[in-house]
């Protein structure tokens, strides 16, 4: 039986503490040892000077089923590297090499506070094990779509079902026309980008669990035989769930995103203000920063996990997140302005549409196009996304 955990979207506030065992063999070849129980303690990415005062990670004590790192360079990676290939197609590959199943972990540091705290505000982890797909791929345009699938371990030592939920996804566009970007308090612009300013450039484009925006760059990829590496320009996010859910005293997060991709996973870094805005939606001019935050999301790519919960929900729900992802296209395409009611996750507007996925999981993937339009768009309409 498949749990799903799309009501509360808690797969991913779990503190990280997954068991991993990935034995190397003479000559560096990757045995299949049987994994066993990490008891570590949880570990800091960054840290505050070792005094017992400040601040131990928020997020959960969840344990994961073990799993195995796959420390042998991917396909993907190895396509990468061939020579000869044109610049546009080096960084399609780049891109693709993003899909495969991971051991995801997240971490999240604020480094310099600048307003007056009674306390440290306290580091945020969590873990999660995902299988990202190649939604489509026509070779300017590229979808992944990033769907977790977790097993935890309960007192007992016992497993868990299988837990599935759709994460979120990304598209990458090849000198786009367009972008839709965050400006702060629930409110999306599209605006038009000159041709010099989408020469050569790639646009990620970020959607949440309902496939509604969440942020957008556009950015160069650089590539070398260690690594390739996409890094975004300034961008505007909405809060995240770990933000809002504890905190309420700024309203976006201003920064920078950088891919990293390696042979063996890849790694999202963030750099991010945590911005206060005024009633216009403009930066606070007396006190527009509260604090900076690192991030850092590493994906190392897991081997022999199983993921058939994961594939059954992404094939038969695929049609439906299209066309989902497809009227939000229209509306931003007509509107050119979406100014929604609140936050989506936070107030709980998505749950028509996973209610509708779910229905159409159960029923083998079977779906009416007049069915789900009518779905979508009355939900698209209770967000306030519709004029």
């Amino acid at each position: 039986m498949i749990s799903r955990w799309w009501v509360s979207v808690a797969a991913t506030v779990c503190a990280f503490t997954c068991a991993a065992e990935d034995p190397v063999a003479p000559g560096g070849a990757t045995t299949a040892a049987t994994p066993v129980a990490n008891a570590a303690p949880m570990r800091y990415t960054f840290s505050w000077p070792l005094d017992a005062t400040n601040p131990k990670p928020r997020g959960g004590t969840t344990k994961g089923a073990p799993i195995v790192l796959d420390r042998e360079a991917s396909a993907e990676w190895k396509a990468l590297q061939a020579a000869g290939l044109s610049s546009q197609e080096r960084d399609r590959r780049a891109i693709l090499a993003m899909a495969g199943t991971y051991r995801v972990t997240f971490d999240f540091l604020e480094i310099t506070p600048f307003v007056a705290q009674d306390k440290l505000n306290a580091p945020y982890q969590s873990w999660g094990t995902e299988k990202v797909y190649v939604d489509s791929d026509d070779g300017k345009s590229i979808s992944l779509v990033h769907i977790l699938e977790m097993r935890v371990v309960q007192p007992d030592g016992s497993l868990t079902p299988p837990m599935v939920t759709k994460h979120w996804r990304q598209d990458w566009t090849y000198e786009p026309t367009h972008i839709v970007e965050y400006a702060g308090r629930d409110r999306w612009t599209r605006r038009k980008l000159a041709p010099a300013a989408s020469k050569g450039v790639w646009l990620q484009a970020v959607y949440q669990v309902d496939e509604s925006p969440r942020y957008a760059s556009v950015g160069r990829w650089q590539h070398s035989g260690s690594f390739s590496s996409w890094m975004s320009g300034e961008t505007w996010r909405p809060l995240p769930r770990r933000e809002w859910s504890v905190r309420d005293d700024y309203q976006v997060l201003v920064g920078t995103n950088r891919h990293t991709i390696s042979s063996t996973g890849w790694v999202q870094e963030e750099n991010n203000l945590k911005t206060v805005l005024d009633a216009q939606r403009k930066v606070d001019a007396a006190k527009p920063y509260v604090a900076r935050e690192y991030g850092v999301a590493r994906y190392e790519r897991i081997r022999d996990a199983d993921f058939a919960g994961a594939n059954q929900y992404y094939d038969r729900t695929r049609q439906f997140w299209d066309r989902v992802r497809d009227m939000w296209s229209e509306v931003f395409a007509k509107q050119g302005e979406v100014t929604l009611r609140g936050p989506v996750d936070k107030m709980g507007l998505f749950q028509p549409l996973f209610a509708r996925a779910d229905e159409i999981e159960e029923k083998g993937g079977a779906t009416v196009e007049s069915e789900d339009t009518k779905v979508i768009r009355d939900a698209l309409q209770a967000m306030g996304a519709i004029k």
